[in-house]
């Protein structure tokens, strides 16, 4: 009970000076007692480092917590120093049982065994306990006893520890026996402390802390149902000899009683002395307390007084000396602060927004409505189908043009007078610097009082500054003129005679003062506002951005219009008083004309020498030369006819749209209708054209050669309703190409031809023979490298294609091709069937790729073609390249099982994401961690260098010539 109340009141003041006290930061000592924040219950209790376990300033330490006996690993930040009274010796003891030793071999396993045993043989029993040896370590070991069973004697029989010859003997320590009783038979009440919620939790993580007699340790009083009191018991030698005697003289039931009743009241005495022995004690601990108290009061009180006398002694030193640093830095930071005010660049912000602020200039108004009066009648002129209303149309069109050309010249001899580039530019650095200093912008109101608002709130704390600032200016002078009077009165040497006392005055007053007025402006701090002022100052910066905001929208528009304005300026001084004409591209079409004839003659000349009976293998040669000359010849009149439409074209769309109308005869409109594929000019037959017989099963298919550059010629059959559909999808799929080109991932269209003999219409398209993905993987198949590099060209393609708000939906091994086995290029599709029938041909078809098919599941259930299905091919055909010749299997869904293919992890994951229901777009796969590290492929404007494939076998022949024949059904090029 006695130690209960000492740990109570230890807790209670660990709980008042910890909190307060300082953290340990430093290089602990291992030797002093700490005061620790216990994890469980965030009490404080002493505690002693064990082990430094991180050195750095928030490093952790293991401790011991000295009045419980178990230990845990704390923050630096959780152990403080205590007061010097609290240094005082643990109340946790340690103790080993007599003539015991664990086995050298034996495991943490058999050592839990033994602590269960241990605590079987003790727990809820009346215990006597001999303390034999002492030892200089502290460590006592004793010789514990329950009902006449030797406690050791069970342990060394149980096997799980070993006895020995106990060091020491009883001539090192006093012996001693105690009676153990467990409180929980007793009827006192005892005072719970505060760390019976804690047992031995932290000895359960030291194996060794019950019952090891090497190095075990436990506590005095063990926590909870299982807490035992120990008292000390002292031989009472008159007991058994007062029995004996009563035995002897009085062996009937009455002297055993008599002899029972003396046990009991010997028994009662003796607690009670024990008892008186304790409370002894306790008042002999308190009185030791009270008197290390007094002493530390004594001790602290002779400290403060020594301070006082320190204090006193240094005091007007010290004064001045802060004094003089105050003024120091009051000074440094006035210097630093010369212009410095409240809210200084956002006044200038107010000022340059509103006294130089941009107006929208007289003529733009003007200009705005001519123009649109201009484009109206533009649109009127294209859309316009009778003759005699296009007359009065351009006429109507010219006045509003010339109109629109005076408005034009007035908007840019303005706008040369407003310099917006510098306003731009000024406005653009006034936004980033007010960005910088007050952040993002809150809610604009509409209140125009939100910068009269400002004003005046800056109004009034200038004013509150300033009178701060004369504050401590007068009490400055103040104490200048004092120290001026001090001195006079200290000069020996001055005639004048002067009283201390009334030149001086209170000087503690004014120096006092002087310090608070110092303090205070050095407290005023020009940056710290609190809310109100915050919501005026958020509230005008924000006014101040929006109105920046919406003049460099205005600027934008001026110099957007004003650019329009010189363009059409220049082009209207050029085409005002004279018009267009197509006498260029006539007399183009008149030489190609002159040239096909002539080449006409010459093919027929050489068919008729071929058939003559005097063949002449010199003249063929000289006539096959003069072919291919004029052939050449042909083809250059065919790209200056198509540079003369380019810039008829540019005339149509930008001012006289009414050029197709004035000369239908030149086709402008169906070039441009064919965004620049369809010429008239170029014909099939001209061509020095192969037929590729074996893979013309559906549709003709040529293979020519133009400029040194291997082409296929696709032919398609149309008929008048059919033509224009195809041109059109044509020419939305050549559009999506030329906004980037080579870097679209695109098969390039070259030409778009008629043949005058048959309703064909011929697509001119690259040929890259041997470069299909199909015939690469039979001949030689692609590296991981190469085939990431290669679909990432693909993805590419597939991103310009669903861009252009075009569906792919015949994507498979033939229509992709691996130029030089590193350039991707997705090839085109039938342009003669809508996405519908291209997506029931595909599903029809059930286009296959290796062992499995290339049909999303989405397909097969009859929904249409779209992005994600071409992004599902995408995926299989990429799934193919990878798995080589590895076995894989097939879910019920139709997708490929990727998990049970050994392949990169960054290749399954894409592919994984590429299988499931919400599919990556291209624009995504395009990001993929596995396309990150391909290099750049350079781009190829010709056809790639060719590989050589490998001899087949018939069978592979066969094969490979029904997969020509089904992508050449798809309108794809197929390879030889």
């Amino acid at each position: 009970i006695s130690r209960c109340n000492d740990l109570l009141k230890l807790s209670r003041v660990l709980a008042e000076a910890c909190p307060r006290a300082n953290a340990v930061f430093g290089k602990p000592d291992f030797s002093k007692i700490y005061g620790g924040c216990f994890s469980e219950d965030r009490c404080w209790y002493r505690c002693m480092v064990q082990q430094v376990i991180n050195s750095e300033k928030a490093g952790t330490c293991q401790v011991l917590y000295i009045d419980y006996g178990n230990s845990e690993i704390l923050n630096r930040s959780e152990i403080v120093e205590i007061p010097a009274n609290l240094q005082c010796p643990s109340v946790a003891k340690k103790y080993r049982l007599w003539g015991l030793r664990l086995p050298a071999d034996q495991n943490l396993n058999m050592f839990d065994q033994g602590k269960k045993f241990l605590g079987s043989l003790v727990f809820e029993k009346e215990i006597k306990i001999r303390e034999r040896v002492k030892q200089k370590d502290g460590i006592i070991i004793v010789q514990a006893e329950c009902e006449k069973i030797d406690i050791g004697e069970e342990v060394a029989k149980a096997g799980f520890a070993e006895k020995c010859r106990s060091p020491g003997s009883a001539k090192d320590g006093e012996q001693r026996e105690v009676d153990v009783i467990q409180n929980q038979h007793q009827k006192i009440k005892v005072p719970v402390p505060l760390w019976v919620n804690r047992p031995g939790r932290a000895l359960c993580s030291r194996p060794r802390g019950l019952f090891d007699p090497v190095s075990a340790s436990t506590r005095s009083e063990n926590v909870t149902g299982n807490r035992m009191f120990v008292t000390k018991e002292k031989p009472l030698a008159s007991a058994p000899v007062l029995n004996r005697s009563l035995a002897q003289e009085r062996p009937d039931q009455k002297l055993a009683e008599e002899n029972e009743n003396l046990q009991v009241e010997t028994e009662v005495l003796r607690k009670e002395n024990v008892n008186l022995l304790r409370r002894q004690k306790e008042l002999e601990l308190e009185v030791e307390q009270l008197k290390s108290e007094l002493q530390g009061e004594k001790e602290a009180s002779r400290q403060t007084a020594e301070r006082f006398e320190e204090t006193l002694r240094n005091y007007v030193g010290t004064k001045m000396k802060n004094l003089a640093a105050n003024v120091k830095v009051l000074k440094e930071i006035r210097h630093a602060k010369k212009n410095a005010g409240f809210g200084e660049q956002l006044s200038q912000a107010i000022k340059v927004i509103t006294e130089g602020c941009l107006t929208v200039p007289c003529s733009l108004e003007k200009l705005q409505k001519l123009w649109t009066e201009y484009d109206l009648a533009q649109e009127m002129i294209q859309l316009c189908k009778n003759v005699d209303e296009r007359d009065e149309l351009i006429i109507k069109r010219n006045d509003v043009q010339q109109s629109l050309y005076s408005a034009v010249n007035e908007f840019i001899l303005e706008v040369d007078q407003l310099f917006l580039s510098e306003r731009s530019r000024m406005l653009q650095e006034l936004s980033v610097s007010l960005e910088m200093v007050y952040g993002q912008v809150c809610e604009v109101s509409d209140s125009e009082e939100v910068f009269q608002q400002f004003f005046n709130w800056k109004c009034v704390k200038m004013e509150e500054f300033v009178h701060i600032r004369n504050n401590t200016n007068a009490a400055l002078q103040i104490l200048t003129d004092l120290f001026s009077g001090i001195l006079k009165c200290f000069d020996l040497t001055s005639e004048a005679c002067s009283d201390l006392e009334e030149m001086t005055g209170n000087i503690d007053e004014v120096l006092k003062e002087v310090e608070l007025n110092i303090c205070k402006e050095l407290k005023t701090d020009l940056t710290e506002h609190d809310e109100a002022e915050k919501g005026i100052i958020m509230s005008a910066y924000s006014k101040v951005v929006h109105k920046v905001r919406r003049e460099q929208n205005l600027i934008t528009v001026i110099q957007n219009r004003y650019l329009a304005s010189v363009e059409f300026k220049k082009q209207a001084e050029e085409w005002l008083n004279r018009r267009p004409n197509i006498d260029n591209l006539l007399s183009i079409k008149k030489t190609v004309k002159s040239l096909k004839a002539h080449l006409r003659w010459k093919l027929a000349e050489k068919n008729n020498l071929e058939e003559s009976d005097d063949y002449s293998e010199f003249e063929m040669t000289r006539i096959k030369e003069e072919i291919t000359a004029l052939r050449n010849r042909v083809l250059q009149e065919i790209y200056k006819e198509q540079e003369e439409y380019e810039k008829l074209a540019y005339l149509v769309q930008k001012w006289f749209p009414e050029l197709p109308l004035l000369y239908p005869e030149a086709g402008i409109l169906s070039y441009m209708n064919s965004g620049g594929l369809l010429s008239h000019s170029l014909e099939r037959d001209l061509l020095d054209a192969e037929p590729m017989k074996e893979l013309s099963t559906k549709r003709p298919l040529v293979c020519s050669e133009i400029q040194d550059q291997k082409v296929l010629l696709k032919g398609y059959s149309v008929d008048v309703s059919s033509e224009a559909k195809v041109i059109e999808r044509v020419a939305k799929y050549h559009r999506a190409w030329d906004q980037q080109k080579e870097k679209s991932g695109l098969l390039q269209l070259l030409f778009l031809l008629f043949c005058k003999s048959d309703p064909l219409v011929y697509l001119m398209v690259p040929y890259y023979p041997g470069a299909s993905l199909g015939a690469l993987q039979a001949d030689t198949p692609l590296t991981l490298e190469e085939a990431l590099k290669v679909m990432k060209g693909v993805a590419q393609g597939l991103q310009t294609l669903h861009g252009a708000n075009i569906v792919h939906g015949s994507l498979h091994g033939n229509n992709i091709f691996a130029v030089n086995r590193k350039q991707g290029i997705v090839g085109d599709f039938d342009f003669t069937k809508t996405e519908v029938k291209q997506n029931k041909k595909t599903v029809k078809k059930n286009q296959a790729c290796g062992d499995f098919y290339l049909v999303s599941p989405e397909l097969k259930m009859g929904q249409p073609a779209s992005p994600a299905s071409d992004m599902y091919a995408y995926g299989c055909l990429l799934f193919w390249l990878c798995i080589q010749n590895q076995e894989f299997g097939i879910k019920e869904d139709g997708t490929p099982e990727v998990d049970t293919v050994g392949m990169d992890d960054k290749v399954k994951s894409l592919l994984l994401n590429l299988f499931c229901c919400n599919r990556l777009t291209a624009e995504q796969v395009l990001g993929d961690d596995c396309f990150l590290l391909v290099d750049q492929i350079p781009v190829s404007s010709q056809p790639g260098e060719e590989h050589e494939p490998h001899e087949e076998r018939d069978s592979e022949k066969v094969d490979k010539k029904e997969d020509a024949i089904n992508s050449e059904e798809n309108g794809v090029n197929p390879t030889q």
